[in-house]
């Protein structure tokens, strides 16, 4: 029974998520209510709010499995001390990262619409990122990197993951590349 519960469970976020999306394509996200959601994905208010606090939550819906993702690899990180030990290692998490993030094409190109149409959504990726960045320099901090070198390469590992999301133009195909080329420009001598 527990795995049936668990189930449904999923199949009615997956639901609420496929409802939220299409909701945000057709009228934009500040013309969509909670309400629209739900009754697009079929279910009542409570269950909606049995997997999101409020709309935005919808619209960052991987957000914890990224976020866990992201841990995870800083956590198997091995033994840093030089800039150029920290930055291969952010370098091959960033762009394994955006492999994972671009997986879903149709849901990528859905949430960077998101994010250049409402710049309250903006504004909490940005946050999103900042707390990542400071994840990141934790853990290689706790990995032996000084400081100073922690900071430069949590934070040159978002410079290149910003960089690479412009270069790449919208398409999430290239956007790895683009990531990986940014971390490989900052390396030439």
């Amino acid at each position: 029974m527990t795995d049936l519960r668990r189930r449904n469970r999923e199949r009615a976020r997956e639901r609420i998520v496929a409802a939220a999306f299409a909701l945000f394509a057709e009228r934009g996200f500040a013309d969509v209510t909670v309400a629209d959601i739900a009754e697009r994905a079929e279910v009542g208010r409570t269950t909606f709010f049995r997997h999101f606090g409020d709309k935005q939550e919808v619209a960052f819906s991987n957000e914890h499995a990224m976020s866990a993702l992201w841990g995870g690899w800083l956590d198997e990180l091995p033994p840093l001390t030089t800039l150029a030990e920290a930055l291969a290692e952010m370098r091959r998490i960033a762009v394994a990262m955006c492999r994972t993030y671009t997986a879903d094409a149709a849901h990528y190109l859905a949430h960077q619409r998101l994010l250049r149409d409402n710049p309250e959504l903006l504004d909490r990726s940005n946050r999103k990122f900042d707390r990542m960045a400071q994840a990141a320099r934790h853990s290689l901090e706790r990995r032996g990197a000084e400081p100073e070198v922690a900071a430069l390469a949590a934070h040159t590992a978002f410079a290149c993951y910003r960089a690479g999301l412009d270069l790449a133009g919208g398409d999430p195909a290239a956007l790895p590349a683009a990531v990986d080329a940014a971390f490989a420009r900052l390396a030439e001598r």
